[in-house]
């Protein structure tokens, strides 16, 4: 199963409502049925689900899989023979991983949905990059967890990469100051976690140690909210910190799931999280029932890149809301969303009892 070309030739926030709804129901039905006759497991759960292979469904009443299914079975609709990846989630224990299986199908549409969401903010031309992280080595490229594959991602964006850490995680000056010095009169692109871009750029940095400013930077981040949480930063503070001490305006946040990498949803000027043309959310109450716009409930993320695993139509463990007329000047066309947070101790219940 291949997407319309024609997706992958337009702006990524481009598609008006209801034309991205009937795209979104033709092909949400037909991954349904795609990963039902080639998953076992898919097909046992749907089944359990009720579901009914000759109905076509509205996108509010396909059947969806709660995140954390991910975690306990290892879902792929692909014979071992064709797996050239396996993308793991953050977790402190193999039990708690989940695992995502990737054939050069899958992973060719996930990077080019990806290099189109990000030429909206940083042009067609790679720039210059400055990644808040260590370069750390792995011996098994097949497995990758969600940092690397995070970095390795959006790497593809930029150009005489440097890493900010050294092994001991301590800041190499030397090395960020010939960076900046380098690039002074260039756009940069800095990318890494929040929490380790808000625990060495506004903790440890220490800005007398710099020769170079970064006023020309695009900054992407995401994930880490937890511990931000603890330090009592919201993403206003955040950067805010950011702006008055190194004078970088352009910040990003980035919200997305390894369970459907490639689908992710940055941030516009005015602070929402916007669907692109290769994703949409829906949000529902306790009981599953879908919400209606500017009420927090459970966010249910779909995505039509999943092709060889079922990961197009997941609710997450996250809470947010939908937020009908916006602030907001931006002329993308896409729905604006917020993100609350993780529930705290999230059981989410359904298909993941069977």
């Amino acid at each position: 199963m291949i997407l319309n070309k024609e997706l992958f030739n337009l702006d990524p926030f481009s598609i008006e409502l209801e034309k991205k709804e009937k795209i979104f129901k033709k092909y949400i039905n037909e991954l349904n049925l795609h990963h039902y006759k080639n998953s076992n497991d898919y097909k046992k759960l749907l089944k359990f689900l009720n579901f009914n292979k000759k109905k076509v469904y509205d996108i509010k009443d396909a059947p969806f899989l709660p995140v954390r299914l991910f975690k306990e079975v290892e879902l792929k609709s692909i014979k071992e023979s064709a797996i050239i990846k396996v993308l793991n989630s953050s977790g402190t224990s193999n039990s708690s991983l989940s695992k995502i299986f990737l054939d050069n199908q899958n992973s060719n549409s996930q990077s080019k949905s990806l290099s189109l969401i990000m030429q909206s903010i940083l042009g067609k031309k790679r720039v210059p990059m400055l990644i808040v992280d260590k370069n750390s080595k792995f011996s098994d490229r097949r497995q990758i967890n969600a940092r690397t594959a995070a970095i390795n991602g959006f790497s593809i964006f930029g150009r005489d990469h440097f890493f900010l850490l050294n092994n001991d995680d301590s800041i190499n000056y030397d090395g960020l100051n010939l960076f900046l010095s380098k690039n002074k009169d260039q756009k940069i692109f800095i990318f890494g976690f929040t929490s380790l871009i808000y625990e060495n750029l506004i903790q440890k940095l220490v800005s007398n140690n710099l020769n170079f400013d970064m006023t020309n930077a695009i900054l992407l981040h995401g994930g880490g909210w937890k511990k931000m949480e603890k330090e009592k930063i919201s993403n206003k503070k955040f950067k805010s910190l950011l702006s008055s001490k190194l004078g970088i305006k352009n910040i990003r946040n980035y919200y997305g799931l390894v369970e459907q990498t490639g689908s992710i949803f940055i941030e516009c000027p005015c602070g929402y999280f916007v669907t692109s043309n290769f994703s949409d959310i829906l949000i529902r109450d306790k009981n599953f029932k879908i919400v209606k716009n500017n009420v927090k409930g459970f966010v249910q993320l779909i995505s039509l890149l999943p092709t060889s695993y079922p990961g197009h139509n997941i609710l997450t463990e996250d809470l947010g809301e939908i937020i009908n007329k916006p602030n907001c000047n931006c002329s993308l066309k896409g729905k604006r969303f917020l993100i609350h947070g993780r529930v705290k101790e999230a059981e989410i219940r359904g298909c993941s009892d069977v």
